[in-house]
């Protein structure tokens, strides 16, 4: 460490929650891709009850960073220290911890700690940014407590392939292809920077208007594993996050394939998008079927692709 500068920060935010929420927010790390929009994937690698190891990808000044992290949970005193090992930089971990102290019944402050090192050219105001944006963000989640309920919705589809593992994959993977190969998608744009990181850039209809919708996303791209984890970074209404998954399950005569969906819906946009009256229960069930539709598309492409090859060889 004594090659690296460090830089330090601390911050405490009031949040209109109760602390055992928000401490409940910090401890189900997994969540957060649908609940705080710099995380792109959250993998739990271990945990024994004291100690537990994540594997997390994350958005940085743009740019999707992997990290390892150690965490150890501290219920009883609703903190969370953490230490995070950039897979980039071996030997210069971020460490720090989440604290969370009662305000009354129903409030609390949230304070992080964070030391870090610094860039090549990384000013002290740029862990001071983050830091804020970090503490903004969780706050701003846990302070639909009472909602979250109504506003996350998760769901599946899937298809059985008689065909290849590798070949449906190759279809999900080459998403720049599906421009000319799944109807609802208009317009893609991929770009690939990092091995297996994709940025995209989709331009797809919208259900019933027809409306051209933008939605900008990364995607993570485990071939070995049959997953495909993608996270929107830019969401057409009603949707606030969107975070999903395909994976293959392959068995002795063919692959499951997966389309898996966790969404938080932006509540003050339901009516401008399903007119005047319309609840939450409306745009469940309106962006329910929305992706659904699109994921029914793409899975019966992905099994024609992977089938017609099949039946071409035989």
């Amino acid at each position: 460490m004594s090659s690296h500068r460090v830089h330090s920060a601390q911050h405490t935010v009031p949040v209109a929650a109760p602390a055992g929420v928000v401490y409940g927010l910090l401890a189900d790390a997994p969540r957060w891709p649908v609940l705080l929009p710099s995380f792109v994937h959250v993998e739990r690698i271990d945990f024994d009850g004291a100690e537990e190891n994540l594997r997390l990808w994350h958005l940085r000044h743009g740019q999707v960073c992997s990290a390892l992290a150690r965490r150890v949970p501290r219920p009883r005193e609703r903190c969370v220290e953490f230490e995070l090992q950039d897979v980039l930089l071996p030997g210069a971990p971020t460490s720090g911890t989440w604290s969370v102290e009662p305000d009354g019944a129903d409030r609390c402050l949230l304070t992080l700690r964070h030391e870090r090192p610094a860039g090549p050219g990384e000013m002290p105001e740029t862990l001071e940014r983050d830091v804020k944006t970090e503490l903004v963000a969780l706050r701003e989640a846990a302070e639909r407590w009472d909602r979250l309920d109504e506003l996350l919705l998760s769901f599946e589809d899937s298809t059985y392939v008689s065909g290849s593992p590798e070949l449906v994959y190759d279809f999900l993977y080459r998403i720049e292809d599906w421009a000319e190969l799944v109807p609802h998608v208009e317009r893609a744009e991929v770009t690939e920077d990092q091995p297996g990181v994709q940025a995209t850039v989709l331009h797809t209809c919208a259900p019933e208007t027809g409306e051209t919708l933008v939605s900008e996303a990364v995607r993570l791209c485990f071939p070995a594993a049959g997953r495909i984890v993608h996270k929107e970074t830019v969401t057409s209404d009603p949707l606030a996050a969107h975070y999903g998954e395909w994976y293959l399950e392959p068995d002795e005569t063919g692959v499951r394939v997966v389309s898996a969906h966790h969404v938080m819906l932006r509540e003050s946009a339901v009516e401008a998008v399903l007119g005047p009256g319309a609840l939450l229960v409306d745009a469940r069930r309106y962006v329910r079927e929305w992706l659904g539709r699109s994921s029914a598309e793409a899975l019966s492409l992905a099994r024609w692709h992977a089938e017609s090859a099949v039946r071409r060889l035989r």
